[in-house]
């Protein structure tokens, strides 16, 4: 998705987000091959992404130098398309190849590669005081997808996280006799979803905007992954039983996708697109939100906002940068808040679900067990923890740290405009659910995808759509 770089959708151009709040959506070509040699050999090579290798590189081996690294850096770019380039590193790692001596690695395949054997264990390579900082310091729901589910072990330093919230058009909230105590309120407070769709339909009527809502919910990943994860969470359902499965035991844990939480999520998500609904949830606004969000991924989504005809849109921070951007909305008529929510936590039926819930993206480091630099390459991964490197690669390229406390921070404020809604984002990353991350998810997540999108376009109700999914994972499961 833009704004991070996962397998669920396109990536933006960093440098433009930071610095303009906006981003130019360009591809940056690949550079080389992953496995091809051509860089200093008493370097530490990197696995790095392509685009922030190509427009801020320098920076970054600069900013390590800076914060006490003596090893030169080679930052070695990946395949543009993040499905590639998981796979190529899976069969450099496989093959016993010594370089990349570290990667970047996205929070959705750590745990592949943790039970593949094929990454380091940093709780073996770290002291026990840094061991206890992430344990103690850093985004809890994030730093779970870079550890093994059985012993708790660390595989992955957390690099950088990423948190969708729910954003909305301030003027036309104006116009419908809201102000900015309302606004200070809701960047923090979640709603339940039965109230703020009243608040949509509210505003979305009193401005006369074509649209209430926008989202995303085409039969891709981030369906799977993200939007329908938020939706069912918040409902207390779960596709396995709760956060406690996500990351396995394949064949040894409950299916629970066709348990009534997970209907009723649906069931509202229909309602918002359909006036007409035979099934709707008493209470909710319907047809607040367009049959078109079962074709739509990030970028489609958010141009109804960016024009000004939709009230509220849900997507990642990237879409905060360009949205609020000053030749855009503007900061002054962009808001945020968190995910609503229908259950709380204490009434969700599912372990680990209910409240405000925001999906997780982003992307950890860990390191090749056949490097034979492996004592600078810990230097480098230890350097990452310090507080100045988290910020200085917000500063550079939007990365978001890591750390909860560091949102709080004035240096973190004042970068770019996505550090006027750090409030919100740190709300989110507080209550991130991950994307079920094992063997079968590629398979799985195609199959979710594909029966939540026809639950919502009306082509299944919900019960049968759930009722096929429940088949389908349990068969998965047994494979």
């Amino acid at each position: 998705m833009p704004g991070k770089q996962s397998d669920n959708g396109s990536r933006v151009s960093r440098r433009n987000f930071v610095k303009a709040a906006g981003a130019s959506g360009a591809a940056v070509s690949m550079a080389g091959c992953i496995y091809g040699g051509g860089g200093d050999s008493d370097a530490v090579v990197w696995g790095f992404d392509p685009n922030a290798a190509d427009e801020i590189g320098e920076d970054v081996k600069q900013l390590y130098s800076d914060n006490g690294v003596d090893a030169d850096i080679e930052l070695r770019p990946g395949d543009s398309d993040t499905g590639a380039r998981r796979d190529n590193y899976q069969r450099l790692l496989e093959a016993g190849e010594a370089e990349p001596d570290i990667f970047m690695m996205d929070s959705g395949w750590v745990n592949v590669f943790i039970q593949q054997g094929l990454i380091s264990n940093l709780s073996e390579e770290l002291e026990s005081s840094e061991l206890q900082t992430v344990q103690d310091d850093y985004f809890e729901g994030f730093t779970a997808t870079a550890r093994d589910p059985g012993s708790g072990d660390l595989f992955g330093m957390p690099m950088y996280p990423d948190f969708p919230v729910m954003q909305y058009n301030k003027e036309y909230a104006r116009q419908a006799g809201y102000g900015e105590s309302d606004f200070e309120t809701w960047a923090t407070e979640p709603m339940t979803w039965q109230e703020w769709s009243q608040l949509t339909a509210e505003i979305q009527e009193a401005a006369g905007v074509k649209h209430g809502f926008t989202t995303q919910w085409d039969i891709y990943v981030g369906t799977s992954c993200c939007t329908f994860n938020e939706v069912m969470s918040s409902w207390g359902g779960a596709y396995f039983g709760g956060r406690e499965n996500l990351f396995g035991p394949v064949g040894d844990r409950p299916v629970t996708v066709n348990g009534q939480e997970t209907i009723d999520s649906l069931r509202m998500m229909r309602t918002f697109v359909d006036e007409d609904y035979d099934d709707a949830l008493d209470g909710y606004a319907s047809g607040i939100m367009p049959s078109n969000v079962t074709q739509w991924t990030e970028e489609a989504s958010r141009s109804p906002m960016a024009d000004g005809d939709s009230v509220m849109h849900r997507n990642w921070p990237y879409a905060i940068g360009r949205n609020a951007a000053e030749d855009a909305l503007g900061q002054e008529n962009y808001g945020t808040m968190p995910i609503p929510y229908a259950v709380t936590e204490d009434e969700a039926a599912q372990p680990g679900t209910g409240g405000t819930t925001s999906a997780l993206g982003g992307w950890h480091i860990v390191l090749n067990p056949n490097s034979e630099r492996k004592e600078e390459a810990m230097e480098v991964i230890r350097t990452t923890m310090k507080d100045d490197v988290y910020l200085g690669l917000f500063e550079l390229w939007g990365w978001l740290p890591p750390k909860p406390e560091l949102f709080e921070s004035e240096r973190a404020a004042e970068t770019g405009v996505v550090g006027n809604y750090l409030d919100t984002i740190r709300v989110a990353g507080e209550n991130a659910m991950a994307r079920p991350s094992t063997t079968v998810w590629p398979t799985q997540a195609t199959m979710i995808a594909e029966q939540a999108n026809a639950a919502v376009a009306g082509d299944k109700s919900p019960e049968q759509a759930m009722n096929d999914l429940q088949s389908s994972l349990e068969n998965t499961e047994q494979q």
